[in-house]
C-alpha cells in the first residue's frame, strides 16, 4: 500500500458493505489506514479489515452506532490508540424510511433518522476535528469530510420524507463546515449516488418495483446501475491532491440523473 494516501487515516462510517465496504477497500488501496465502523454485523466487518490487511494495508473494525454518542466516543478512542488521529471521515452510515407518506408517518421516525444521518454525523465529527486541524497544519497539509448523501434530496421521492430531509440537513451542515474549516485547511464535501447496487437498493428496487435491481440495467444511465465501486472513486478524487481546491462541493453520481423509466 504505498499510494497517494500513504500515511493518512481514514474513518469510514458503514463500512461493512455496501457502498461503506467499497470506500473503505479503496482508501486502502491508495494508501491510507482505515477504521471500519459497523453496527451489527462484525463478520462483514472483519472480512473488510482482512481482504485490506491481506493485501498489505492497516485497518481495524469498531463497533458503534453512529447515533450512540458514547459508543462513537469509545470508539474515536480506540481509532487514536491503534492506527492514530483520523485526518479523514467518510460518513457513510445510514438506513432508510419506511415508505409512509407523511400524514402516516410517526413523528419520532423523523428524529430516528436526524439521528442517524444529521446529529449523529455532526457529533463524530465534532469529536475529530481537534485532531483533523492538527494533521492539515503538520505533516499531511490537510483533512477531508465526505458525506455521503442522495440524489433523492433533489428528487424528494414520496415515501422518503424522513431520509430526504434528514440526508438535505447534513448536506446543509457540510457546506456550511466547508466555510467555517477552511481556513483550518479541512474540506468538506458531498457524494450524493443514485439508485446503487447494493443490499440496501435491491430491498429497494423490490419494494418499489417487484423486481430485481439486475432487471434496471438495461434502461439505465450508460447500461448499468450505478456499482458501489462507482461511488468510491468520487471519494477518492475528493480527497485527493487532485481536488486540492475543492471545497463545499456536492458531486452527484448517478449517470446524470435515472432514466425516465426506472421511478
Amino acid at each position: 500500500m504505498t499510494g497517494s494516501l500513504q500515511g493518512r487515516i481514514a474513518v469510514v462510517t458503514g463500512g461493512s458493505r455496501g457502498v461503506g465496504r467499497a470506500i473503505a477497500l479503496r482508501l486502502a488501496r491508495d494508501g491510507a489506514a482505515v477504521a471500519v465502523n459497523y453496527r451489527r454485523d462484525a463478520g462483514a466487518a472483519e472480512s473488510v479489515v482482512a481482504e485490506i490487511r491481506e493485501n498489505g494495508g492497516r485497518a481495524h473494525a469498531y463497533a458503534a452506532a453512529i447515533d450512540d454518542e458514547s459508543a462513537v466516543r469509545s470508539m474515536t478512542e480506540g481509532i487514536a490508540r491503534d492506527l492514530g488521529p483520523a485526518d479523514i471521515l467518510v460518513s457513510n452510515a445510514g438506513s432508510a424510511s419506511r415508505g409512509a407518506a407523511v400524514e402516516h408517518t410517526p413523528l419520532r421516525d423523523f428524529l430516528s433518522l436526524m439521528r442517524v444521518h444529521a446529529f449523529g454525523p455532526i457529533g463524530l465529527i465534532q469529536t475529530l476535528l481537534p485532531g483533523m486541524r492538527a494533521a492539515a497544519a503538520g505533516r499531511i497539509g490537510r483533512a477531508d469530510i465526505v458525506m455521503i448523501s442522495s440524489n433523492s434530496t433533489g428528487t424528494t421521492p414520496a415515501g422518503a420524507a424522513p431520509y430526504t430531509m434528514a440526508k438535505a440537513a447534513m448536506e446543509t451542515c457540510i457546506r456550511t463546515l466547508a466555510l467555517e474549516e477552511r481556513a483550518h485547511g479541512i474540506h468538506a464535501n458531498i457524494v450524493a449516488p443514485g439508485l446503487v447496487a447494493t443490499e440496501m437498493g435491491r430491498r429497494l428496487v423490490s419494494a418499489a418495483r417487484g423486481m430485481n435491481i439486475e432487471e434496471l440495467e438495461k434502461g439505465s444511465p450508460f447500461g448499468r446501475v450505478c456499482r458501489p465501486e462507482d461511488v468510491a472513486g468520487a471519494v477518492a478524487y475528493l480527497i485527493s491532491g487532485d481536488a486540492g481546491y475543492v471545497t463545499g462541493q456536492r458531486l452527484a453520481v448517478d449517470g446524470g440523473g435515472p432514466a425516465a423509466e426506472l421511478f
